[in-house]
C-alpha cells in the first residue's frame, strides 16, 4: 500500500466544513426538539388516550423503528413529490429526521411515565386535578429523572443519523465531506476528519447532557 496521506487540501476547506458542521447542529436541534414535542404528546397518548388512538400511535412506533430509516427518506423526498406535495432537500431531511426521531423518543417518555407509580396520579386526580394537570404537575416533572439519559443518547444518535439524509443532498457535515472529495479526490483525509468531527460532536454533548443532569438531578449520565 503506497497511498499518502495529505490533508492540507482538506484543511483549505474548514470553511466548508465549519459550515457543514453547524449545519448538522442546527438540523440535529431542531429535529430534536421538534421530535420531543411529537414524543410528549405521543407517549400521553400510548398512556392514557383512547384505545383506537393509543392503537394509533402504537403502530406508528412499531412501523418507523421496523423500517430501515434510508427508505423513510426515499419515501418522503422521491415519494411525496408524486402525489404533488413536493418538498427542498433541507425540510425533507427535517421531516424524515422527525419522524423517525419521535418514534424513538415515544417509548423513552412512555418509560418514564409509566415509572411513576399510578397512586400519585390517583392522588393528583382527587385533588381535582384534571388528566393533563396532573400529567404536566406530577407525572413530567418526575418522568424527566428517568428519560433525561436516554434522550441524551437519543440526540446523539439522531445528531449521527443526520449524515444519511445527504443522500438527498441536504446541506449538512457528510454533504460538504462529499463536495470536498469530489473536488480534491482525497477521500480518506475528507471522510477522516468528517469523522473526527462527529465524534468530537458526541462526546461534547455526552459531556453536556452528563452536566445538565447532574445541575438538574444531582446525579451524572447513567448509560
Amino acid at each position: 500500500m503506497n497511498y499518502v496521506f495529505h490533508f492540507g487540501d482538506i484543511w483549505n476547506a474548514w470553511p466548508e466544513l465549519l459550515w457543514g458542521t453547524l449545519l448538522t447542529l442546527r438540523l440535529s436541534a431542531l429535529s430534536m426538539l421538534l421530535s420531543l414535542i411529537v414524543a410528549v404528546f405521543g407517549a400521553l397518548a400510548r398512556t392514557s388516550g383512547p384505545r383506537p388512538l393509543r392503537a394509533l400511535v402504537a403502530a406508528y412506533v412499531e412501523l418507523i423503528r421496523n423500517t430501515p430509516f434510508l427508505v423513510q427518506i426515499f419515501l418522503i423526498f422521491f415519494g411525496l413529490p408524486t402525489v404533488g406535495l413536493r418538498l427542498d432537500a433541507n425540510t425533507g431531511a427535517l421531516i424524515a429526521l422527525v419522524l423517525n426521531g419521535s418514534a424513538y423518543t415515544i417509548e423513552i417518555v412512555r418509560a418514564g411515565i409509566e415509572s411513576i407509580p399510578h397512586g400519585q396520579v390517583e392522588a393528583a386526580r382527587a385533588l381535582g386535578l384534571h388528566t393533563l394537570q396532573a400529567f404536566r404537575l406530577v407525572v413530567l416533572p418526575q418522568a424527566l429523572r428517568v428519560v433525561v439519559p436516554p434522550l441524551g443518547s437519543q440526540f446523539i444518535l439522531l445528531m449521527l443519523n443526520s449524515s444519511v439524509v445527504s443522500v438527498i443532498s441536504a446541506d449538512e457535515l457528510t454533504a460538504a465531506a462529499q463536495d470536498i472529495q469530489s473536488r480534491t479526490f482525497r477521500a480518506f483525509e475528507a471522510y477522516i476528519v468528517a469523522t473526527a468531527i462527529y465524534f468530537g460532536l458526541s462526546m461534547l454533548f455526552t459531556a453536556a447532557f452528563a452536566s445538565i443532569e447532574r445541575l438538574a438531578f444531582g446525579r451524572p449520565v447513567s448509560r
